[in-house]
């Protein structure tokens, strides 16, 4: 009688293999779909980065092609009038010298 009774509480248990002990009850509803995927690539398996690596310099270049002529011009533009704006504070402040 003690036999069966130590052994009562772990039948329940023994009933699902795929599932961790402290969830059996939540899954015991739970009937498994036909044609449901059982085997995926692990997450470890997975090339994330890889091929966003593979056509980063292409696509790079393209951006460039597209945006660089403005990019380019624009910062010649902003770097003459920076230039410029220096060197007329610069005379500016030596005309008042005695």
């Amino acid at each position: 009688m003690v036999l069966s009774s130590a052994f009562a509480r772990s039948r329940t248990l023994m009933a699902r293999h795929d599932v961790s002990p402290h969830m059996v009850k939540w899954w015991k509803g739970v009937r498994p779909d036909e044609g449901q995927v059982t085997r995926h690539l692990s997450p470890y398996e997975q090339q994330i980065i890889l091929p966003w690596l593979k056509t980063w310099p292409k696509r790079a270049y393209d951006k460039f092609a597209d945006s660089g002529p403005y990019l380019v011009s624009t910062f010649i533009i902003v770097y003459g009038v920076a230039a410029a704006s220096d060197a007329a504070d610069a005379a500016q402040d030596r005309s008042y010298r005695y």
